[in-house]
């Protein structure tokens, strides 16, 4: 076979990637079609990495044996290394493997960027002053996202505080870095332009400088960030690590890169956009700073119920459960950390069989990821059509009976609608507070992400179970065939 039609052929190979990649994106839209859509995206993937090697064979004769075997090392650890912790990690420490991958995704088109500015800076390439712009781009793109993700998942992991964290001078630190950035990206593209002679250790000091700006400014940029943005900071990290991808596509010159990084920038910034309004804030007012000190408050089961709290046993709870007509449950972060989405199929599974009819209520913002809540459930089997996004969902706690939260606080706090001087007044919430009933399943008093009071625990209709979520669920649940 000809390299003319090997070079055909891996064009081809491809589009088709890209195509998978297309279906495979439209298909995430929907919990029912979500999984076959991941599958596609990973064949488009698989067919992608396959086309670049055999690019890679007959393109100016191939690889060195060195080079080869630093692909075949690298990608088998990669690769292992990549498997290995999506098997193993949890489900309520999904968020900060994301934020890992971002950074990978990232900090690996920042060096592809710089490795191929090293190669030509100095030269008469032709395309130099193209390649420079979407180099530079690349690697402050990039290095942003590595450092600004690895923060990130260290507030969500804990090895960081999840509080707004905000160091002396910090904003004009900031302004400074980006500003050193802008000044240095025109620098080095009117050095390749022509406009005046710069040369080849001039340009990539100058390079240097800007990682290093950029790399310093994705640190400051999410510590003053809390821990109630951390959702649409994931989102948002995860759209920059397309575009540093797309960046990257466009220096080596690889279609699928392009297509595919383009893909991720912009689902994840629509994302992003969607996130900040179901929290009914500003993109712009979360990066400059956001709200939040973590989950916090007593840990011990029970401690701090106090005046106007009304505690309730588990089989008070099921009598009501049992003898409902209509109950909405409200999956939270309580409900991921202690791992309880399968004992909350069982008593769903339970109620059903008693003639009740079980929906689940799914926050936008429920959990500490994008779709957490989905996910979550998912894994456990609990049928798609039973999800019901807010906007579907909220209309129907009138007419149930009981509202069943399970360690979701933000999300059901009416002082969203009734108090302006709440931080998240304004914020569209689940409106659990309009059920006949309520029982919330929460292992202490203690407060969300947003770090302040929830009025619904004070309302007349609450009873409160303190267990931890999976406990509670199975005692409910053996209540349940009590009855």
């Amino acid at each position: 076979m000809s390299a003319d039609v090997l070079r055909t052929l891996v064009f081809v190979a491809g589009l088709v990637g890209a195509a998978a990649f297309v279906i495979g994106l439209h298909q995430m839209n929907s919990p029912a079609t979500a999984r076959n859509g991941n599958r596609i995206s990973a064949v488009g993937m698989t067919v992608a990495v396959f086309a670049t090697f055999i690019s890679l064979v007959i393109r100016d004769g191939g690889l060195s044996g060195t080079g080869w075997l630093i692909i075949v090392v690298g990608g088998a650890l990669g690769g292992g290394l990549g498997f290995w912790m999506a098997r193993t990690v949890k489900m309520t420490a999904m968020p900060q493997l994301v934020s890992l991958f971002n950074a990978v995704g990232g900090g690996a088109a920042a060096l592809v960027a710089i490795d191929d500015f090293v190669k030509i800076a100095g030269t008469s390439d032709p395309d130099i002053i193209s390649t420079t712009i979407f180099v530079a781009l690349g690697a402050v793109i990039g290095s942003v996202t590595f450092t600004g993700s690895l923060i990130a998942g260290g507030k969500l992991q804990g090895l960081i505080a999840g509080q707004p964290i905000i160091l002396p001078a910090q904003r004009i630190l900031t302004a400074v870095l980006a500003i050193v950035a802008l000044v240095g990206f025109v620098t080095i593209v009117l050095g390749a332009a022509g406009v005046f002679s710069l040369g080849a250790g001039a340009s990539i000091a100058i390079l240097a400088l800007i990682v290093a700006a950029a790399l310093i400014f994705g640190v400051t940029m999410v510590l003053p960030i809390g821990g109630a943005d951390m959702p649409v900071v994931i989102s948002l990290l995860n759209s920059f690590t397309g575009t540093a991808a797309a960046m990257a596509g466009f220096v080596i010159h690889s279609p699928v890169l392009i297509i595919a990084g383009a893909l991720v920038g912009a689902s994840g910034g629509i994302l992003t956009k969607l996130m900040a309004d179901a929290m009914n804030r500003s993109i712009a007012n979360i990066m400059v700073g956001g709200f939040g000190t973590g989950d916090s408050g007593p840990s011990a089961i029970g401690a701090g119920a106090g005046a106007g709290v009304r505690e309730i046993s588990a089989d008070d709870v099921a009598i009501q459960l049992a003898y409902a007509h209509s109950v909405i449950i409200v999956p939270g972060y309580g409900l991921a950390v202690a791992q309880a989405q399968h004992a909350v199929r069982e008593l769903a599974e339970l109620l059903e069989a008693r003639g009740v009819d079980v929906k689940y209520a799914i926050h936008p913002v429920a959990g500490r990821m994008p779709g957490h809540m989905n996910v979550l459930l998912a894994e456990a089997n609990v049928p798609y059509p039973q999800l019901k996004e807010m906007e579907e969902i909220n209309p129907e706690f009138a007419r149930c009976d009981v509202a069943l939260v399970i360690g979701a606080n933000d999300v059901t706090n009416p002082a969203a609608r009734s108090d302006p001087s709440s931080p998240i007044y304004g914020m569209p919430i689940l409106d659990v507070d309009h059920a006949k009933s309520i029982v919330v399943i929460k292992r202490s008093m203690g407060k969300g992400y947003a770090g302040i009071d929830n009025a619904l625990y004070t309302d007349p209709k609450t009873g409160m179970l303190f267990a931890d979520a999976k406990a509670g669920l199975e005692q409910l649940a053996a209540a349940v065939k009590a009855v």
